[in-house]
């Protein structure tokens, strides 16, 4: 599949939460894409491999890379089917769609992540 058409609208993905097949939902901002992003992404596919798993690209405090770039790199990864960017007020709508159950939230953890990017990146700066 076409990396640009795995971005899809909010309405779509809404549309795929009340479709046939089963769907995960995981939301996060993914800006920079790292290894433990692969892993976590990963391991959400493996927790319903049968699924359809849609990503739903959230807006950092301070983003480093774009919106459009964010979903592009996502979108890249052959363990995504869907895409869809959100901006705040569109989130919740698209969560009330998904049982609690079929939603894997990464946005704390992306923080965390971050963080240890930039200590890394500051303590092979001092070396």
């Amino acid at each position: 599949m076409d990396t640009r058409s795995k971005i899809i609208s909010v309405e779509a993905a809404i549309a795929l939460a009340g479709g046939d097949r089963l769907t995960l939902l995981v939301t996060g901002p993914f800006d920079v894409l790292l290894a433990v992003h692969l892993r976590e992404l990963a391991g959400a596919r493996e927790s319903l491999p049968d699924a359809l798993l849609l990503v739903a690209i959230a807006e950092p405090p301070h983003p480093l890379l774009n919106t459009r770039a964010r979903a592009e790199m996502v979108a890249a990864l052959a363990m995504v089917d869907y895409v869809v960017s959100l901006e705040e007020p569109h989130i919740e709508s698209l969560l009330a769609t998904f049982p609690p159950d079929r939603i894997v939230r990464l946005e704390a953890a992306h923080q965390q992540h971050m963080r240890e990017l930039i200590e890394h990146v500051r303590r092979r700066q001092s070396a």
